[in-house]
């Protein structure tokens, strides 16, 4: 698999639901953010990218990384394919981690919307949101013939506290 010439990703993962992504390999590569916003996305990218390339790593889907927001800090989350190395980024997910994938499909500004959404069907289950992770699957250069292509990718834990309110 190899990512389109634009860097989107060719074949991103098909995430639907509630998954279990513990165990999963990664490479993490903190960004600086300012009020949930990027601050140098691309040029954090790039350096990510660079640092697999060095460590002779591959990507799991080339082109998708997710983007934990953050207040001031965020992260990009690189799943990689089943490999082992003893570098300081790379890292196995905490199991459990699960989480629920929504593909949002329409402009950025409606997607606060399909974030509450998920948040509400979360908390009507008993499971607490934690974090937020975007994934962009197309860039304004590949939006032209069709809207945004968002992957937004919600962690949760299971609250019996919340489930003992929600009986009530």
């Amino acid at each position: 698999m190899t990512r389109k010439q634009c860097g989107c990703p060719a074949h991103p993962p098909d995430w639907r639901g509630d998954l279990d992504l513990g165990g999963m390999l990664v490479h993490e590569m903190p960004v600086p953010m300012f009020l949930h916003m990027p601050i140098g996305l691309e040029a954090m990218r790039e350096r990510q990218l660079a640092d697999i390339a060095r460590l002779e790593l591959h990507e799991r889907w080339p082109g998708f990384v997710l983007l934990r927001t953050g207040m001031l800090r965020g992260r990009l989350v690189l799943p990689l394919a089943e490999e082992h190395s003893p570098a300081r980024r790379v890292l196995r997910l905490p199991m459990p981690f699960h989480v629920r994938a929504v593909l949002h499909k329409g402009p950025i500004t409606r997607l606060k919307d399909t974030i509450r959404a998920m948040q509400r069907e979360l908390i009507q289950e008993a499971k607490m949101p934690r974090e937020l992770y975007l994934a962009y699957l197309n860039c304004p250069r590949c939006e032209k013939g069709e809207s945004a292509r968002v992957l937004v990718v919600r962690r949760w834990e299971a609250s019996p506290r919340l489930a003992r309110k929600l009986r009530r």
